[in-house]
Parts: structure tokens; C-alpha cells; sequence
């Protein structure tokens, strides 16, 4: 799940997918629109990673059958098509037309998806925590796969690759809108390229954009945090935790 925008608590489903825009049902979704996901049952119904790994394949590759995509990612046409016919249930992947069984072919039914940053019940939230745990891992294997294979890549892929950081000073006000901002940006010169495979150009290359931003210290507190020791649950403490 690329295909993944600054909002709260985001993560994209995997390379090719994008994040953001306001909540809509899955009977609204088309092909070049973005999903919000904000309940539990459908994140834990995402939470398989067979399932992510469907949505980046499909995100990436566009319309395949359950026999190709088991093909790429070494699982069998049935858990493939089990998993799809799940997808579907869950508005995430459509039939794209023509083929019977495991023939036919599957499509995204968006560009991508976006989770709710915040949660008022500690279910949605146990919910989105795995997911987003689970999405980051793979993106993060990727960028260590990148990392360990960058010479075997062209220089000019190796020179226009980019590992920035930086620290700023923000309200919460200005953190959202420049996350909004930023998605703005990414969205309004690639998005038909997600949606449509044949628009990408000649010698472009899926390239993966993490967007993490958040606060590195309590208000009132401007000193980086002590990372030798585990993090402590601001919450927990004010309730007399003994941490």
C-alpha cells in the first residue's frame, strides 16, 4: 500500500501512492482520487501484508491479474485472488474489465490513501498504529534497499537521489499548512501519472518521497530528546506513572 502529505498521522500504502484530500467513501472513490481511512475495521482490514503488497504492485504496475501479481510478489494466484476479493470488499480495488476468475484483471479504485492523524477511541488508534507500523517498515526496507544497491544505479539517479533533514522552529498551524503545501505541490504536477501509467515518461522510474514531520521536544521544552533511553508516554506520566 506510495503508494501514501504532511496531515497528522500519514502513511501511504506504498510506492505510487499518494496522500491527502478530505474523507470520502469508497462508492465516491475513482481512479484519480484519494482515500481517507479513519475507522478501525478498515485498518485492521489493511493491516496484512500481502494486502499492502497488492496495492503497491497495482499502484506501480496498473491493471494486473492475481496470477501476475502473485508472479512479483512469490504468492500463489489463489492467496492473490483472496486477498484482491478482500480489497475489494473494502472499496480499495475494483475489476478493471475483461478476463474471468483468477483472468481478470484488478485495478486501484484511487491514487492512493491518507489515515486520520488522530483518534478519539483508543481501538482506532491501537488500529492505525499497526498499520502505519507496518506501511513505514516497508518503506523503510526500501530505503535501506536503496541504500545497500545505490552503485549498481545510474550517476545521475545516484546524484539526483536526496537524504535531507531539517529542523524548524513551527507553530502547529504552520507545520499543517506546510504539509498541505507540500501535497499540494507533489499532487498538482505527478497525480495523473498515478492514475494513468501511460502519461509516465520515457526513463522515469518510481522514486518513493517520505514526508515525516513532527515535533521533537514537549511545548516548553526545546531540548532534543534523550534517545539512549526508551521514550516515555507524556500521557502515562501525568497520571502518575512512575516513569
Amino acid at each position: 500500500m506510495s503508494p501514501n502529505d504532511a496531515e497528522p498521522e500519514q502513511a501511504n500504502a506504498g510506492p505510487g501512492q499518494a496522500a491527502a484530500a478530505p474523507e470520502r467513501t469508497a462508492a465516491d472513490s475513482r481512479p484519480g482520487d484519494l482515500r481517507q481511512v479513519s475507522d478501525a475495521r478498515t485498518m485492521r482490514a489493511l493491516a496484512h501484508p500481502v494486502r499492502i503488497a497488492l496495492l503497491e504492485m497495482l499502484s506501480l504496475e496498473g491493471a494486473m491479474t492475481a496470477t501476475e501479481i502473485g508472479e512479483r510478489i512469490s504468492e500463489s494466484p489463489t492467496t492473490c485472488s483472496f486477498h484482491l476479493r478482500q480489497l475489494a470488499k473494502y472499496g480499495f480495488v475494483e475489476e478493471a474489465g475483461g478476463g474471468k476468475g483468477r483472468a481478470r484483471p484488478w485495478r486501484m479504485s484511487s491514487i492512493g490513501m491518507r489515515l486520520a492523524g488522530t483518534h478519539d477511541d483508543p481501538e482506532t488508534e491501537l488500529a492505525a498504529g499497526a498499520l502505519v507500523r507496518m506501511i513505514r517498515d516497508r518503506q523503510l526496507d526500501r530505503y535501506r534497499t536503496w541504500r545497500e544497491s545505490k552503485m549498481s544505479y545510474p550517476r545521475q539517479w545516484q546524484e539526483a537521489a536526496d537524504d535531507s533533514e531539517f529542523v524548524l522552529f513551527l507553530t502547529a498551524a504552520e507545520l499543517k499548512q506546510l504539509g498541505d503545501e507540500l501535497s499540494d505541490l507533489l499532487l498538482s504536477r505527478f497525480r495523473d501519472r498515478l492514475a494513468d501509467p501511460s502519461l509516465r515518461p520515457a526513463g522515469s522510474l518510481p522514486v518513493e518521497l517520505l514526508v515525516m514531520s513532527y515535533p521533537i521536544s514537549l511545548p516548553g521544552d526545546q531540548h532534543l530528546p534523550d534517545t539512549s533511553r526508551p521514550a516515555a508516554n507524556p500521557a502515562a506520566n501525568q497520571k502518575g506513572d512512575p516513569s
